[in-house]
C-alpha cells in the first residue's frame, strides 16, 4: 500500500516521515481541536464552514496556533490532488506546541480513503445506549479537541456488543448526541434533534440536514431536550456525521425502531443529502 502524502507546517511529506515535538502539549495532553470532513468528487464539502468552527473552538479553549484559513484551504487541495482521492475522509488538527507557549504550533492536515459500507444506508444500523455519560459542566463539551478517549471507549463498546454507535446521555438524563456522530429522532412526521446547548457538537452534516428539512418543508425542531422516552417512542432515527453523511439506525439495544427498516422521512432526507453533496461538490 502507498504511503499517503501529509501536510505539516508548510511542507507535504509522506505520512511515514511526519513528526511532531515530543514536547508538544497535544501530544501530551491532547491539547488540540480538529475537524473531519468529508471530500467528494475532489472537493471538501462545506470547507468554509469546517473552518470557521475550527477556528471558533481554538478561541474558545485559547489555544494557540499558527493556521490561516487561506493556508488550510490551499493544503486541503493540495492534498486531495497529490492523493488522488475522489471520496476522501480529510482531518485538520492544530496543536499550540510545547506546554508554556515554547515552540512552533503543530499544523497537520491528513487525507485517507473514505470508509462508506452501503448497507448502512440500505439496511440501516443499530446501536447501544453508553454507559458514558456527557457532563454538561465540562468546559470542552460541544468542541473537537483532542480528548476523544472516552468516545473512543464508547465506540470501541458498541462494536462488541455488534452494534455500530453509541448514544449518549447527559448526567440530567437528555439525549446528547452519539459517539462520532448527531442524533435525530423522527416521530409523528417531524425531526427532533437535541440543541447544540444540550450540549451537543454543532456539527456540519447536522447543520446541514435541517436546511434540508426547511427545504423540504418537514418541520423540524432543533430546540427541544429530549429523553429516552423520546428515543423509544420514535417511529425513525438516524445520525449523521461529515464522512459516513446521513445513515438510518433501526435498532437501539436490540429493540426495533419502527419496523427496523430506514423510515420514508430518513429516506426523502438522504436522497436530498446526497443531491446536496453532488451539487456543492460537483465532478471536476
Amino acid at each position: 500500500m502507498a504511503t499517503s502524502t501529509v501536510y505539516i507546517n508548510g511542507n507535504y511529506v509522506p505520512a511515514n516521515e511526519a513528526g511532531v515535538s515530543v514536547f508538544d502539549a497535544g501530544l501530551l495532553h491532547g491539547a488540540s481541536v480538529f475537524t473531519t470532513m468529508f471530500g467528494h468528487n475532489g472537493k471538501v464539502f462545506r470547507l468554509d464552514r469546517h473552518l470557521k468552527r475550527l477556528f471558533g473552538d481554538a478561541e474558545r479553549i485559547g489555544l494557540r496556533h499558527a493556521a490561516t484559513a487561506e493556508e488550510l484551504t490551499e493544503a486541503v487541495g493540495q492534498l486531495l490532488r497529490i492523493n488522488e482521492l475522489a471520496e476522501v475522509r480529510v482531518r485538520i488538527t492544530l496543536t499550540p506546541g510545547a506546554i508554556g507557549g515554547e515552540g512552533r504550533p503543530t499544523t497537520l492536515v491528513t487525507a485517507s480513503a473514505a470508509v462508506i459500507r452501503p448497507e448502512w444506508y440500505d439496511k440501516g444500523i443499530g446501536v447501544i445506549v453508553s454507559g458514558v455519560r456527557q457532563d454538561e459542566g465540562d468546559p470542552i463539551t460541544g468542541i473537537k479537541t483532542g480528548c476523544y478517549l472516552k468516545r473512543v471507549l464508547a465506540h470501541q463498546a458498541a462494536a462488541a456488543a455488534g452494534a455500530d454507535e453509541a448514544l449518549w446521555f447527559t448526567l440530567s438524563g437528555h439525549l446528547a448526541e452519539a459517539c462520532y456522530c448527531n442524533v435525530f429522532l423522527v416521530r409523528g412526521g417531524e425531526v427532533l434533534t437535541p440543541p447544540v446547548q444540550t450540549p451537543v457538537l454543532p456539527g456540519i452534516s447536522r447543520e446541514a440536514v435541517l436546511e434540508l428539512c426547511d427545504k423540504l418543508a418537514i418541520a423540524a425542531h432543533a430546540d427541544q431536550p429530549l429523553t429516552g422516552e423520546d428515543v423509544k417512542s420514535a417511529d425513525e432515527m438516524f445520525v449523521t456525521s461529515s464522512v459516513a453523511g446521513l445513515r438510518p439506525v433501526v435498532r437501539v439495544q436490540r429493540e426495533a425502531i419502527g419496523d427496523e427498516k430506514p423510515g420514508p422521512v430518513t429516506k426523502r432526507l438522504l436522497k436530498a443529502y446526497r443531491e446536496l453533496l453532488d451539487e456543492e461538490c460537483p465532478p471536476l
